[in-house]
């Protein structure tokens, strides 16, 4: 069975999307940016702000489906510029603290002119 994430405690969706599904013992969260639940508007200009607001938003997810960080088994972070990624390190560690495999990569550009994506995978309970 398949089950459909949507709670207000994080972004809508700005596209075909769910926030995450849960299958087969596991949750499959979208990538999230840094936009305000409710609002949608922009959390911040700079790479640390942008970046607690993409964490925030990967714990409503969490919590939405009973979880925490330490159910994340998986992350892959998208970042504008990898420029800034000792800056977005430093704000994920204090999030991610039981280290889940990772990948982050550089990309050209992300939804909104924004500056990180973080999208995860965690063991259900």
């Amino acid at each position: 069975m398949i089950e459909v994430t949507s709670t207000p405690a994080a972004p809508a969706a700005i596209g075909p999307y769910s926030q995450a599904m849960k299958a087969n013992g596991f949750l499959f969260a979208s990538g999230q940016v840094a936009l305000t639940p409710g609002t949608g508007e922009v959390a911040g200009t700079t790479i640390e702000e942008q970046a607690e607001r993409c964490c925030q938003n990967v714990k409503a997810i969490l919590e939405a489906n009973g979880l925490g960080f330490e159910d994340v088994v998986k992350t892959t972070c998208f970042l504008a510029d990898m420029g800034d990624f000792a800056a977005f390190n430093g704000v994920y560690a204090r999030y991610f603290t039981g280290k889940p495999a990772r990948s982050c990569v550089a990309v050209r550009e992300l939804p909104k002119k924004l500056l990180c994506e973080i999208e995860i995978i965690a063991v259900c309970k």
